[in-house]
């Protein structure tokens, strides 16, 4: 198995409002061009009526992802793995993921290192990961696939970033929040507005702990790039993501998330260029497990399946954790990991008319739609931004299934993801399609479901049972 990075998982474009800086798509179409213009208008008349001091700057955010897989090709120790004639997956060449069957003695560890002329660089669990000065990832996968105390070995992957009354929020309030309203929110939260007993974790770049509309919703989290309990966010992807979840809804000020109750968890598992190791990864969605989360958003991936990602997501599943990604922002139907694993509900991105994004990656292993076209949400440094990406619609889906799970607590993983497939609004062809799923979500139908399954008996009867298995 491959150690990948993973690359956050979609920021598009992106408009930091309110205080902070408007962040936009350089490479729009006419369309999405006009509509930029016509938010940049809208935030200045804002600034002139109710004297927000705004400032804003353009900044695309297509390019920015690009820039992160041209730092990444630039440096020595990173390798490409090809899937096709443009989508890659990188790993570090002189490091390797090791899984034993159990812990290996110490005195295992120093004869290992010795005869890999290399150093144990971290631990999890029974995974280990292994440096060598002289070898590279291919040959200590060879090493230690003839080691019989060995489960699997693989290449270091690396992943990259991928309201009942109306709330007062002002970015609701004016409407640049479009992507509530479009899922049937408001009326969802006459249903449910949420359960601080529902915990919601962003495996990401951290969040932002000091920030107004999110310092309230936080729940002690980790870091595990520092080992620490202090997942503050250096880069803004983790800070835009909670606060679509969970920015402090009906306050008067900032944005409003689709929780107005549930509590989010940050847990640091990429740096400040935005992407992290599938070890640091799995990592973080184990802390979560372990430590209460209920759903886990996924804002990342590539195109590599990995072994030690893999075992992270059976093991959230096996827990009864909702996990929900991010399909991707390359516009390829290419697979894409943690995505594409059954165990994930997997998101593409629509924009303001409900068409999928131009830049939205798409394939049969993708379960519903939700918005992803300027996204106004919060930002580090107290700030707030519209950004655009895969990486915005993922955290729609993760806290609908928070909701899901405030309105009723008894249903499994499983059946929150048959109700959120179920209640999607249908799009494109008619039934399920690779470009969005089961549809688009919605929020106020999910809700629904939730309530109605509180009423229905778990199981049916035996003789009801038979029944309709033979009228199938």
């Amino acid at each position: 198995m491959i150690n990948k990075y993973l690359l956050a998982g979609g920021v598009v474009a992106v408009a930091v409002l309110a205080g902070s800086v408007l962040f936009l798509d350089n490479s729009d179409t006419n369309r999405q061009g006009a509509s930029r213009l016509q938010l940049s208008q809208g935030l200045q008349q804002i600034q002139q009526r109710d004297g927000h001091r705004l400032r804003i700057t353009e900044y695309d955010n297509v390019w920015n992802g690009g820039e992160t897989r041209r730092y990444l090709d630039t440096q020595p120790s990173i390798q490409k793995i090809y899937h096709n004639d443009r989508d890659t997956s990188h790993y570090v060449d002189n490091e390797v993921v090791v899984d034993f069957t159990g812990h290996p003695a110490p005195e295992d560890i120093t004869r290992i290192t010795a005869e890999i002329n290399g150093e144990l660089v971290k631990k999890f669990n029974s995974t280990y990961i292994f440096k060598s000065r002289t070898m590279n990832a291919e040959k200590l996968i060879v090493y230690f696939g003839k080691r019989k105390d060995v489960e699997f070995a693989e290449h270091h992957y690396i992943l990259m970033q991928n309201a009942v009354p109306t709330p007062n929020d002002v970015f609701y309030r004016e409407q640049y929040q479009w992507n509530l309203p479009v899922i049937g929110t408001e009326n969802g939260w006459a249903i449910s507005r949420g359960s601080k007993k529902v915990t919601i974790a962003i495996v990401d770049t951290g969040v932002d702990l000091d920030h107004p509309d999110l310092k309230n919703r936080v729940v002690t989290g980790y870091n595990v790039l520092a080992d620490n309990t202090n997942p503050d966010d250096d880069n803004g992807h983790g800070t835009h993501v909670a606060g679509i979840i969970a920015s402090e809804t009906n306050n008067g000020r900032g944005v409003a998330g689709i929780t107005w109750y549930n509590k989010i968890m940050p847990v640091k598992a990429m740096g400040k260029k935005g992407y992290g190791t599938t070890s640091d990864i799995a990592k973080g969605v184990y802390w979560a497990v372990d430590n209460g989360a209920k759903v886990i958003n996924l804002s990342l991936g590539n195109y590599q399946h990995s072994q030690v990602l893999k075992e992270a997501i059976d093991y959230a599943n096996k827990k009864d954790v909702v996990i929900v990604a991010a399909a991707g922002n390359d516009n390829t139907r290419q697979p894409t990991y943690p995505a594409s694993y059954p165990e994930v509900i997997a998101v593409s991105a629509v924009d303001q008319d409900s068409r999928l994004a131009e830049f939205s990656n798409h394939g049969t292993y993708v379960d519903v739609a939700a918005p992803g076209v300027y996204i106004p949400s919060t930002y580090f440094k107290k700030q707030y931004a519209a950004l655009s990406g895969t990486s915005m619609a993922s955290p729609h889906v993760a806290g609908l299934a928070g909701l899901v799970r405030s309105e009723n607590p008894k249903l499994t993983n499983k059946e929150v993801i048959r109700i959120i497939r179920k209640s999607a609004a249908d799009l494109g062809i008619r039934g399920r399609d690779a470009q969005y799923g089961s549809g688009m979500i919605d929020v106020n139908r999910a809700l629904q479901l939730a309530r109605e399954s509180k009423q229905s008996p778990s199981k049916p009867k035996t003789q009801s049972w038979l029944i309709n298995l033979f009228n199938r």
